[in-house]
């Protein structure tokens, strides 16, 4: 380091020219330990100063971000809660459409066998817990892959320019969650899993034989996926408490020096 700067006292005045600093008589102050270690920090932390407003002009000095499984997940079940939110709207206006008895509030009638085909989020909640993470997010994944492609079949056979805008709006957000589900899964180190869940539809399935049964699959539909949410929600939330969340860290490269 360089010869360091005399320091004075507070409230003295500069000594003359030829007139030495100190009298012979006194010894001349040194500075302690503590106050090398401070002057240190100094200029250690003046050089980050330095080095940080100059980010844009140093190509080799990169701040990343790494986006870890916490806040993946964190986003995924913000999602997840907008969905929710999106559905009880979506809900509303295509059962006026569909009419009554399917608007009215008391209305729960059994599930067909025609409406095995969409998958059941009615499972037991002490076994679906039981489950693995991997497993959980496994099903998420399988549920709702299948559940779009029913969705856009819904978004083609609506009668009204409003009711098609707000399922192509809801197709949208779902395959986000689809897409983020993934992610969570990624993050975790999962694979994705290679099947749609519960046997697929065969081609050229036949439509309902009337109007009221094809009524009935699409309140199921609604209904399913309504389920879906509510309990996605929660296993996001459980989840994101097991997960660190992300850091900033920053990434000194050695390139150009």
């Amino acid at each position: 380091m360089g010869a360091g700067v005399p320091l004075r006292r507070a409230g003295s005045l500069p000594a003359s020219p030829g007139t030495p600093s100190h009298p012979s008589n006194l010894p001349i102050p040194r500075l302690s330990r503590m106050e090398l270690r401070a002057g240190d920090s100094w200029g250690i932390f003046t050089f980050l100063c330095a080095a940080l407003c100059n980010l844009p002009a140093l190509p080799a000095l990169n701040c990343t971000e790494e986006l870890g499984a916490g806040q993946s997940i964190q986003k995924t079940y913000d999602l997840t809660r907008y969905l929710e939110h999106q559905l009880r709207t979506l809900a509303g206006t295509y059962l006026n459409y569909l009419g009554p008895p399917f608007n009215e509030p008391d209305f729960n009638p059994p599930r067909l066998a025609r409406a095995e085909r969409v998958p059941s989020a009615t499972v037991d909640l002490d076994l679906w817990r039981g489950l693995t993470d991997n497993a959980r997010l496994a099903a998420n994944y399988r549920a709702y892959s299948r559940l779009l492609c029913y969705l856009r079949a819904l978004d083609g056979q609506a009668g009204t320019a409003e009711l098609r805008h707000r399922l192509g709006h809801f197709c949208s957000s779902l395959q986000g969650l689809v897409l983020s589900i993934a992610g969570v899964m990624s993050s975790l180190g999962y694979p994705l899993p290679a099947g749609p869940a519960g046997p697929p539809a065969p081609p050229g399935t036949p439509v309902a034989p009337n109007d009221f049964l094809k009524k009935m699959d699409d309140f199921w539909l609604l209904k399913e996926l309504q389920t879906w949410l509510w309990r996605s929600a929660k296993d996001f939330n459980r989840l994101k408490k097991k997960v660190p969340p992300a850091v900033v860290t920053l990434r000194l490269e050695a390139r150009g020096f």
